[in-house]
């Protein structure tokens, strides 16, 4: 027998495990290497305008979708039209490619949270600490479990008694936290010119480059085409302002990234003499040019430990609501209760993950189309299918179920303000952004095209 579907107590509830969805590893480690790529102040501004318009029609329209049907992704879209029901589908298999890979990356950050406590700062900043910890077979599989445990424990107590009263605690720490360690970062010697670059727009650094790289990471950060926000959205009660709640999510989501800016390109900026390139992308920013910018900083040791344990927050909200929406899926389609769900997802999630972490390893010489497990999984699932989705999703608002279908369910509390802007992003802009972001990825991974 099916359990009664669970909601969220209000809105602040529903606001702050939203935000934690969207506030990621995308926030902290992604946004500033690609600000840092894309012209500092430029591809800042950029981002803020298409949050404000691309990022806030999808929310609004996929947390409408979920609030709608009381439904997850594939229920939701089969509930408004049957011959749709594959977008669910797709949206589905987003979360379930992901949290495997993704946790253990949060394991990884979770292993640098105890090398801060334990002494191991100096060496953690060698060329070859991080190489070395991701190619052992063992250790980085019992930190994966360790970050993948605490996630499935916090699913286990459920949307309000888990999500929720985790989700309230975590995100103000984490506000709290970015701004102590931004300020730090500002305040370094020879961190200004950093700080100048990274807030002051040039427009000679403005390209379509620039616009598809930050609506790529808009994607990445946001929690957008992968099921969550509708899923979230089916936790929401009805009298909650959904147009108000969305502009609140922008803001964490916005602010976060916009901190983990001023924490990041300024120290590097300080440690480096202004060379951007030492900023690095992906795993070398985080887990090897930064404990190299910590241990040479006063006090580097408290600094580093704060700022992992930040990463630490920001990676389980995120992860915590991909489980949360697979789980979801699961109870919607098969109508088991959450305990057997939590321990099924996780299992499943464990077996998926272990090649991402080998594949660093002893497996690296296994790859597809040249690529290790955790990489091709990451491709598959943010270059590939998320664009794909969220496609998909456009046509079918747009021009499907259209636009006035949605906008009813918005204005259950208020009237819907941007109900124009949301009209015209929906039908008309975002398929051609998406199309565009989709065929760039694919030419960007493939080496035939550079972002």
């Amino acid at each position: 027998m099916s359990e009664k579907r669970s909601s969220f107590t209000g809105k602040l509830g529903f606001v702050l495990a939203a935000a934690g969805s969207a506030v990621g590893l995308g926030n902290i480690w992604r946004f500033p290497y690609l600000a840092a790529k894309y012209g500092g102040g430029i591809f800042l501004l950029v981002y803020l305008v298409l949050a404000v318009t691309f990022g806030f029609a999808l929310m609004c329209a996929e947390i409408a979708i979920g609030r709608k049907t009381g439904m997850s992704a594939i229920g939701a879209f089969g509930v408004l039209n049957k011959k749709y029901r594959f977008i669910g589908w797709l949206a589905a298999v987003v979360p379930v490619i992901i949290l495997p890979y993704y946790s253990v990356i949060g394991g990884w950050v979770t292993k640098y949270i105890s090398i801060y406590f334990t002494g191991e700062a100096a060496a953690a900043a060698g060329n070859n600490y991080f190489d070395h910890f991701i190619g052992k077979p063992i250790e980085p599989l019992v930190w994966f479990l360790i970050f993948i445990g605490i996630t499935a424990l916090i699913v286990l107590l459920g949307v309000d008694k888990g999500i929720e009263q985790v989700s309230k605690f975590m995100m103000p720490v984490l506000v709290v936290l970015s701004i102590v360690v931004a300020v730090y970062s500002i305040c370094l010697p020879g961190a200004t010119e950093g700080v100048v670059y990274y807030l002051k727009p040039d427009f000679t650094h403005f390209s379509a480059t620039t616009v598809l790289a930050a609506m790529g990471q808009l994607f990445y950060s946001m929690s957008l085409a992968m099921g969550i926000m509708v899923t979230y959205g089916s936790y929401m009660k009805k009298d909650v302002n959904l147009e108000s709640s969305v502009h609140q999510i922008e803001i964490f989501d916005c602010g976060i990234a916009f901190m983990a800016g001023l924490m990041v390109i300024p120290a590097v900026f300080a440690f480096s003499g202004g060379d951007k390139a030492a900023l690095g992308s992906g795993p070398s920013l985080m887990f090897i040019t930064l404990p190299k910018v910590f241990n040479s900083m006063p006090g580097g040791s408290v600094f580093g430990a704060v700022f992992f344990i930040l990463v630490f927050f920001a990676a389980l909200t995120s992860s915590i609501s991909l489980m949360e929406t697979v789980v979801s899926i699961v109870q919607d389609k098969l109508g088991w209760g959450r305990k057997t769900t939590c321990l099924v997802v996780l299992i499943g999630a464990i077996l998926l993950g272990i090649p991402s972490s080998l594949g660093k390893g002893v497996w690296s010489n296994v790859t597809v189309i040249g690529m290790d497990f955790l990489d091709f999984f990451d491709f598959i699932s943010n270059s590939v299918l998320m664009p794909v989705v969220a496609f998909l999703t456009c046509i079918f608002v747009g021009y499907v179920i259209k636009p006035a279908s949605l906008i009813d369910e918005i204005e259950q509390t208020a009237a819907f303000k941007a109900k124009k802007l949301f009209t015209v992003v929906i039908k008309y802009v975002a398929p051609i952004c998406i199309v565009l972001i989709l065929i760039s990825s694919v030419l960007d991974v493939l080496g035939i095209a550079k972002i």
